[in-house]
């Protein structure tokens, strides 16, 4: 839990952003089926999103929902709002109009970014809607150049709504100190560079799509997105990383799990451009690391890393990694460890009178530092059940 460092978050997620469009400004920052965009271009249009965003309302801690079909569109909507000092919040086209219309009205989102295919599918809410498509014309007169907004670090970057299997779902708060320390943790824990070639593989609905887009962002790299529909075959997707000379990828275990399997039974070879794979959002199956070690000693990939990532969405993204460090490993894989808390994060085993409890004896997670969500909206009584005092600080 020694994981303090000097690298405190005293900037806001674009304020970094900026910064690295004056280093690498032609430099491909996003690449998808449609486009490539370069860092500048990026910025300039989120820029001019920006400024027609504030001529609509949006300044400091105003709420803005996001609901966009798969595209870059989606990517310069989520920096435009927090360059217009606004929290973003992502909806998904696939949502039923219940979920909609509940997670619209309990935010009280002021605007809401969609375009013409999905605009009629949102009613009853009181959002004042930008259509992206039909008035891209306005849009598009706005100043390129980067904005002033008195945002700090403890003014909320999004909003993320949980899957609510349990009733209705409930927003968590997540603030700009705490989205950028997990950004910086996982620029040193990924070892990013501006060489780099990272897959947005999530939902954007998903916290690890933030995960995917913002650390690749802040480091010079290219994102590249996935296709909007996904991808028919197992072999297709690993066709996909060989074309896009991928480097990294960050996979749901589900999906590796098969994925894995496929590899094994299909003899194909690993991209050679792939030096990294992250795994997480469930429970990883030893067997299924024990076949992916012996798929990257028949490729002679030693040099291939894999990292299993885990996080509540409370405590933003990502809390621990573990590297097993397979090229070491003699013994059989039993099980699979969750790891060591990144930068400024600190986990604890405790029983239920929170009193800690020694090696191997099973107990409640609780998670520290600076990851920790504000809290639930409109939940205080939840807030105050799930966000205790800490306890051992």
């Amino acid at each position: 839990n020694n994981t303090n460092t000097t690298e405190n978050p005293n900037y806001c997620l674009q304020e970094l952003f900026e910064n690295q469009v004056l280093k690498t400004p032609q430099a491909i920052a996003l690449e998808s089926d449609q486009e490539k965009i370069t860092y500048q271009t990026l910025n300039d249009r989120a820029n001019q999103l920006a400024y027609y965003l504030q001529s609509q309302g949006v300044k400091p801690a105003s709420l803005v929902g996001i609901y966009l079909e798969r595209s870059p569109s989606i990517i310069i909507a989520l920096l435009a709002i927090l360059k217009a000092g606004g929290a973003y919040l992502i909806l998904g086209e696939d949502y039923p109009q219940e979920r909609l219309e509940y997670i619209l009205n309990d935010a009280q989102v002021a605007v809401l970014i969609t375009q013409n295919s999905l605009n009629n599918l949102v009613i009853n809410h009181q959002a004042k809607v930008v259509c992206l498509d039909t008035e891209a014309k306005a849009i598009a007169t706005y100043s390129p150049e980067n904005l002033v907004n008195s945002i700090t670090p403890k003014h909320l970057a999004y909003l993320i709504y949980t899957s609510g299997s349990t009733g209705n779902p409930k927003g968590v708060m997540i603030e700009h100190q705490s989205l950028v320390n997990h950004n910086l943790a996982m620029i040193k824990a990924y070892n990013l560079t501006e060489q780099d070639r990272v897959l947005q593989f999530a939902s954007f609905t998903f916290d690890v799509a933030a995960e995917e887009i913002f650390p690749t962002l802040l480091s010079g790299a290219s994102l590249i997105l996935r296709p909007k529909i996904l991808f028919p075959t197992l072999r297709d997707f690993t066709q996909f990383i060989q074309q896009k000379s991928l480097t990294i990828i960050n996979l749901p275990a589900t999906y590796w799990h098969e994925w894995v399997l496929d590899l094994f039974h299909s003899k194909i070879p690993l991209a050679k451009s792939l030096r990294l794979v992250i795994t997480g959002s469930e429970e990883v199956l030893s067997e299924r690391l024990t076949l992916w070690q012996k798929i990257v000693a028949n490729h002679q990939r030693d040099d291939l890393i894999w990292l299993n990532a885990y996080g509540p969405t409370e405590a933003t993204i990502t809390t621990t990694l573990f590297n097993p460090n397979l090229k070491n490993q003699k013994t059989q894989i039993h099980s699979v460890s969750i790891g060591k808390p990144i930068n400024n994060t600190q986990v604890y085993i405790c029983d239920r009178h929170l009193q800690q409890l020694p090696i191997g004896i099973p107990g409640e997670l609780l998670i520290g530092g600076l990851g920790l969500a504000k809290g639930y909206l409109n939940r205080e009584d939840l807030t105050t059940e799930k966000f205790i005092t800490h306890a051992f600080n």
